[in-house]
C-alpha cells in the first residue's frame, strides 16, 4: 500500500504524535496528504510573513541548524530555493549530489541518510529517482525529511507553491484557504501526467481547496484511470475544448527519460497539444498559464507564451523560496529561536 495513503491529516503547529507510522517525524513532508486544509493554510500565510520579514531578523530563527540537501537528480529550481530559503533563516547547508559522494560508489539511501545524521544533520531535504525514497530515508533516520520529488509520485512543495501562484492571479489578496478558496476555478494540466509528480501533488492539493482539475492529453500520457485519482479531477482530451474551460493553465513537460517503450509522435503531439499564442487569445486569454520547469520551448509551450503577458512561470520559481521557508522552518520547529 501506498504509505501516502495511509497517512493520518492532523493539525501541525506543535503536532502530537503521529497516529499512522507515516510521517514518523511531525515536521516531515513526504506527500500534500499529511498536511490539512489548515496546514496548507498555515503554510501560505507564513510563507508571506516570512518573504517580507527583515533578513536580518530571519536569519535568526534557525540560525547554525544543519541541513542537508540529499539530491540523486540534476535539479536547478528546487535545489536553488530549498538552499535559498534554508539560508534565509539562518541554517547551514551541505549538498550532497549523487555524482560527489559515495553514493558514486554503490552505498545506498539507508547508509547515505545514517551517515548524514551521524555527520549531524537536523533535517534532510531529498529529490531521488525512485518513488517512496522519502518515506524509506525517514523510516531509516527518524529525522524530518522534505520529499522534493521521489520518482514518479510526489513533488510536494511544487503543488504548494502552485497553489500560491495560482491565488495571487484568481484570489488576490487570498493568502490563507479553505475547503471552497478556488471553487469555480478549473485548473488544466496538460502533458506527461503519467509520469509527472508535480501533476500528482497539484491533483491531491487542488480539490481539496475548492478546484476543478482537468487532465489532458494524450492516452499515452494520460491513462483512462487517472479521471479515478480522487473527487475533482476529470479528462478532457479536446485541448482546446479544455483551454476553454478553464481559469490556470499547466503545461508539463515531455519527459523524455521515462518515456521508454511509449509510441509518441513529437510532430503530432505539438499539433494537438502545444500552448501557442493563437490558442491562448482563441480560447483563454484571460487565463494564468504555469510550468514547474525545466520548459522544452517550442515543444509543449511557445517561446511567445513563455514570455507572455499571461504567464505566471517566473513567479512560480520566486513563490519557490518563500514556500520553501514556510516548509523548512515548519521541519525544524523544535528549535525555533528569536533571540
Amino acid at each position: 500500500m501506498n504509505p501516502a495513503i495511509t497517512t493520518a491529516r492532523r493539525p501541525r503547529s506543535t503536532p502530537p504524535a503521529p497516529v499512522s507510522p507515516f510521517p514518523y517525524h511531525p515536521g516531515s513532508l513526504l506527500s500534500v496528504l499529511d498536511l490539512t486544509v489548515e496546514g496548507v493554510s498555515r503554510l501560505l500565510v507564513r510563507a508571506t510573513e516570512l518573504e517580507n520579514e527583515d533578513p536580518i531578523g530571519r536569519d535568526r530563527i534557525l540560525a547554525k541548524r544543519r541541513i542537508a540537501l540529499l539530491f540523486y537528480e540534476a535539479s536547478t529550481r528546487t535545489r536553488t530555493s530549498f538552499e535559498l530559503a534554508s539560508k534565509a533563516l539562518g541554517a547551514d547547508t551541505t549538498l550532497v549530489s549523487s555524482l560527489s559522494s559515495s553514493i558514486e560508489k554503490g552505498e545506498s539511501l539507508k547508509d547515505t541518510g545514517l551517515t548524514l545524521r551521524a555527520l549531524g544533520a537536523e533535517a534532510i531535504i531529498l529529490r531521488h529517482n525512485s518513488s517512496g525514497a522519502a518515506w524509506l530515508l525517514e523510516e531509516t533516520t527518524r529525522l524530518p525529511v522534505i520529499n522534493a520529488g521521489d520518482g514518479m509520485h510526489e513533488h510536494p512543495t511544487q503543488a504548494l507553491l502552485d497553489l500560491r501562484t495560482i491565488l495571487a492571479h484568481l484570489r488576490p489578496g487570498v493568502e490563507g484557504v479553505t475547503a471552497d478558496t478556488l471553487a469555480g476555478v478549473t485548473v488544466m494540466i496538460t502533458g506527461d501526467i503519467l509520469h509527472s509528480r508535480v501533476a500528482r501533488s497539484n491533483m491531491l492539493l487542488l480539490p481539496r481547496v475548492g478546484a476543478r482539475v482537468l487532465l489532458c492529453g494524450p492516452k499515452e500520457l494520460l491513462p483512462e484511470q487517472a479521471a479515478r485519482s480522487g473527487p475533482g479531477i476529470e479528462i478532457e482530451r479536446d485541448f482546446d475544448a479544455a483551454l476553454a474551460q478553464s481559469q490556470a493553465v499547466m503545461m508539463l513537460r515531455i519527459q523524455a527519460e521515462r518515456l521508454a517503450g511509449l509510441q509518441l509522435d513529437l510532430d503530432e503531439y505539438k499539433a494537438d497539444y502545444q500552448l501557442t499564442g493563437q490558442r491562448l487569445a482563441a480560447h483563454a486569454p484571460a487565463a494564468v498559464v504555469l510550468h514547474p520547469g525545466p520548459i522544452i520551448r517550442g515543444l509543449e509551450i511557445t517561446a511567445g507564451v513563455a514570455d507572455g503577458v499571461q504567464s505566471a512561470i517566473l513567479e512560480q520559481v520566486t513563490n519557490g523560496v518563500a514556500i520553501r521557508m514556510a516548509v523548512v522552518e515548519r521541519a525544524l520547529a523544535e528549535y525555533l529561536s528569536r533571540n
